[in-house]
C-alpha cells in the first residue's frame, strides 16, 4: 500500500492549489482517504476525509477550511484530490494523506489511519 501526495507549491493569498493522492499497489476506491497538514511548531490537523466509494460515499471539512476546500475522488485515476481556494497564510502546511486500509470503511478516527503518504509542502506567501 502505497500513497502519494502531489501538488503543493508556492501561491499567493487567495489563489488555489488543488492536491492529488494517488495509489499504487492497491485500488483507492475501496478506501476512506483523508487529508491532514501540519504546519511548523503545530499538531497535525485533519483537514477532509472522504469515504470509501462502496460506503455513503461521505466527505468531511474541517471548519477552518469549510467553504475553500474540497475532497473528491477519480477512481479511473486512482486518486483523491483536495482541491483548495481562497488560501490563507494560515493553511500553508506540509499536506498528506492516508488511509485506514479497511475495504469499504467510511472515515475513520485518526488514530485508525494506518497508511500514510509521503508530504506536499503548501506555502502560501505573498
Amino acid at each position: 500500500v502505497q500513497l502519494q501526495a502531489s501538488g503543493g507549491g508556492l501561491v499567493q493569498p487567495g489563489g488555489s492549489l488543488r492536491l492529488s493522492c494517488a495509489a499504487s499497489g492497491f485500488t483507492l476506491r475501496y478506501y476512506a482517504v483523508g487529508w491532514f497538514r501540519q504546519a511548523p511548531g503545530k499538531e497535525r490537523e485533519g483537514v477532509s476525509c472522504i469515504s470509501s466509494s462502496d460506503s455513503d460515499g461521505s466527505t468531511y471539512i474541517v471548519d477552518s477550511v469549510k467553504g475553500r476546500f474540497t475532497v473528491s475522488r477519480d477512481n479511473a485515476k486512482n486518486t483523491v484530490y483536495l482541491q483548495m481556494n481562497s488560501l490563507k497564510p494560515e493553511d500553508a502546511a506540509i499536506y498528506y494523506c492516508a488511509t485506514d486500509g479497511t475495504p469499504g470503511s467510511g472515515c475513520p478516527p485518526t488514530r485508525e489511519y494506518h497508511y500514510w503518504g509521503q508530504g506536499t509542502h503548501v506555502t502560501v506567501s505573498s
